[in-house]
């Protein structure tokens, strides 16, 4: 019998997105915490939270990237497990299916890792490839857009709540909001594939969490963008703009010929970062909805802000089939 017994390091492939020639992929290399999603009860939520925020990162390591048979990328791991591979090449749409997934695989290079490794070196991964005959893009929030967490409550407490003593599997979805980005996903004639992406303030750490949440509410599956946990150090610095900005504004450098839905709500930064990418990208942005949430003072700020902005359509949303009649006013919808 083995005490103490060393966990076995794995690759968490985080969805990417990309064009016919070129990648943009992300993961984590870390010790396999075994933690289940399932699990209930207090102390077994707790201990999950935990394992989910006390990594142990495999550093400095060299990831093989495997796509079809023919090619192989490496990329290398930083100091909190983290790879980031960019690389152009060409005609990846040979490898996606019809709705524009790109399957790979990813591995450890080295065979001298301090622990054995999972699922024989075998980590399933996916790029998304948006269909060229596209409408549109989503690109969505999901803290109190998709999923109630209570952003504006007092000290944060009902996000605690929810994320620490709430399973995945247990979280429903906003009213209306499943079939809504269906019909988003399938356009005006209902037979597209309009790419969508989740952008969140949230850490990576929750990303198989809400991985879970989506697929079990039915969304339509999409690269789920979220941030390290250093960035929330440089969050409140005047000079530099959130990451989900930079993360929007990667995706409309990625498709400079698609545009898009921008969707939020008015707890938090949203509608500033919106109106900001808005302007900076007028041709690009289709119209921009954000969700009421409780609180009179942030609904008030928002619709000043947007007083006089008539360039794109916006609408301040407080049920979800507001913004699925205006969708289909604006022929986003069938």
């Amino acid at each position: 019998m083995v005490l103490f017994e060393k966990d076995k390091l794995q690759i968490i492939c985080f969805q990417g997105y990309g064009t016919n020639e070129r990648l943009h992929l992300r993961g984590r290399a870390l010790e396999d915490e075994r933690i289940d999603l399932q699990q209930k009860g207090f102390f077994s939520l707790l201990w999950n939270t935990y394992k989910r925020f006390e990594t142990d990162e495999v550093k400095n390591t060299t990831i093989r990237i495997k796509i079809g048979s023919a090619i192989t990328l490496k990329t290398e791991t930083n100091t909190n497990g983290y790879y980031l591979l960019t690389e152009t090449l060409n005609d990846l749409s040979r490898f996606a299916n019809v709705e524009g997934w790109l399957p790979m695989e990813a591995s450890f290079a080295a065979e001298n890792l301090n622990g054995s490794i999972n699922d024989n070196n075998r980590f399933p991964g996916e790029m998304l490839i948006p269909c060229t005959d596209s409408d549109y893009g989503v690109i969505s929030d999901i803290d109190d857009t998709i999923l109630h967490t209570g952003v504006v409550s007092s000290l944060k407490w009902r996000v605690l709540v929810n994320t620490f003593f709430k399973r995945a599997v247990s979280r429903t979805a906003l009213e209306g909001t499943p079939a809504f980005y269906h019909k988003l996903h399938r356009g005006r004639s209902g037979k597209k594939s309009n790419p969508i992406f989740y952008v969140s303030h949230s850490p990576w750490n929750l990303y198989r969490y809400l991985e879970l949440f989506l697929k079990t509410n039915n969304f339509p599956k999409g690269p789920i963008l979220l941030r390290s946990i250093s960035s929330f150090r440089a969050r409140n610095r005047k000079s530099s703009a959130p990451q989900k900005q930079h993360e929007i504004m990667n995706i409309l450098d990625t498709y400079p010929k698609l545009s898009f839905i921008l969707i939020g709500d008015s707890g938090e930064r949203d509608g500033d970062i919106y109106k900001e990418i808005a302007k900076a990208y007028p041709k690009q942005i289709k119209a921009i909805y954000l969700r009421s949430v409780n609180d009179a003072k942030r609904i008030e700020r928002v619709k000043e802000l947007f007083v006089g902005f008539n360039q794109i359509p916006f609408l301040l949303v407080g049920q979800t089939e507001e913004a699925e009649h205006h969708a289909k006013q604006h022929g986003f919808i069938g």
